[in-house]
C-alpha cells in the first residue's frame, strides 16, 4: 500500500518592522540551508527623504549568521504601505526577485499616475521572475506552490510552502478580519473568493500575515491557521456570505485613511525595490502627484 507524501513543515522566522506593522519572513527548507526572503521591508524617513537599511539588514543578517543559501525573494504583492527591499537584500545575499505575473496590471496603472516615460517598462522585467496561478517552484527540497489571490491588488498571490502559506495582505489575523479593496484594480468580491480559495487548503496549514496592527491594544500575532480563520475571522469566517462581505468591504473602506506611504511605496515597488532613476543633477525623485485620488 502507497503512503501518503510527507507534508514539508518549513522553518519561519518572522521579523517584524514597527514602523509600517510588518512582518517579513525568512522561510528555510527543513532539510537543508536553502532559503526565501518574503516581503522585506526598506526603511523610509518621510519627513527627511533619508532611506534606511536596518529592517532588511536583520533579515540578511539572521540568513549569514545560520549560513543560510537564498535562493528566492518573494513579494507577495505590490505593497502600499512600505517601500520594498527586495534590491538591497538580493545585492547582499543573492535570490532572485519574484512576484505575481499581473504585476503588468499595477505598473500600467501607476506608471500612468505618475507620468512615467518609456524607460519604466511596464511588462515585469524589473523583477526576475512572475509567478503564474499555479505555478511551483522550489526552494531547496521544498515545493513552493503559487495561487492567485486578487482582491487588494491585480497582482497579490499567496505562497504555499508544505504545510506555510504566505498570504501577505489578503488575510489578516481573526480579530483583525480582511484587507482593504478599494485600491485600483481592487474588488471586494474578487477579494472574497480569493479568500475562500485561501481557506480551502488543509485546516491545520499555517497561515502567515504580512501585517498586524494589534487591535485593541493587543500585542502585534503573525501567525494563524486555516481551522482558526474559518471559525473566528470576523469578516470571512464559515457563514458569512459573498454579498454580506461585499457590503461590509465596501462600507468599511470608504471610512479608511490613505496609507501614509502609498506614493513613495508604490512608485519603489513596482520597480522590484529599486529607487527610481536619477535626475541630471543625480538626485533621486519620489513624486507627490495632487488630487491624484
Amino acid at each position: 500500500m502507497q503512503q501518503a507524501a510527507r507534508v514539508v513543515h518549513p522553518e519561519v522566522t518572522a521579523f517584524f518592522d514597527p514602523a509600517t506593522w510588518t512582518f517579513s519572513y525568512v522561510v528555510r527548507d527543513p532539510a537543508s540551508t536553502a532559503c526565501a526572503i518574503v516581503d522585506p521591508v526598506l526603511d523610509l524617513d518621510l519627513p527627511s527623504g533619508r532611506i534606511g537599511t536596518a529592517s532588511a539588514r536583520n533579515l540578511v543578517e539572521h540568513v549569514q549568521r545560520r549560513h543560510l543559501q537564498v535562493e528566492w525573494i518573494v513579494e507577495t504583492h505590490v505593497h502600499a504601505d512600505h517601500l520594498s527591499a527586495a534590491a538591497w537584500v538580493k545585492a547582499q545575499v543573492g535570490g532572485k526577485v519574484g512576484i505575481g505575473a499581473r504585476v503588468t496590471a499595477v505598473q500600467q496603472v501607476f506608471g500612468d499616475l505618475f507620468e512615467e516615460g518609456p524607460e519604466f517598462a511596464r511588462d515585469g522585467r524589473q523583477f526576475d521572475h512572475l509567478f503564474g496561478d499555479g505555478e511551483s517552484y522550489m526552494i531547496g527540497g521544498a515545493c513552493a506552490q503559487v495561487m492567485h489571490t486578487p482582491g487588494h491588488t491585480p497582482a497579490c498571490a499567496t505562497h504555499v510552502v508544505g504545510d506555510a502559506a504566505f498570504v501577505g495582505d489578503t488575510l489578516f489575523m481573526p480579530d483583525a478580519g480582511t484587507a482593504r479593496a478599494d485600491f485600483p484594480g481592487a474588488d471586494a468580491r474578487t477579494l472574497y473568493r480569493s479568500i475562500r480559495r485561501i481557506l480551502e487548503l488543509p485546516p491545520k496549514t499555517r497561515l502567515f500575515m504580512c501585517h498586524d496592527y494589534g487591535p485593541g491594544g493587543r500585542e502585534v500575532r503573525w501567525e494563524s491557521t486555516v481551522a482558526r480563520e474559518r471559525a473566528e475571522n470576523i469578516h470571512v469566517r464559515d457563514g458569512i456570505d459573498e454579498d454580506a462581505f461585499v457590503e461590509m468591504r465596501t462600507a468599511r473602506d470608504a471610512t479608511l485613511d490613505v496609507p501614509r506611504l502609498l506614493f513613495p511605496s508604490l512608485q519603489v515597488n513596482m520597480r522590484a525595490g529599486h529607487l527610481p532613476p536619477a535626475g541630471a543633477g543625480g538626485r533621486r525623485f519620489l513624486k507627490l502627484p495632487l488630487d491624484a485620488i
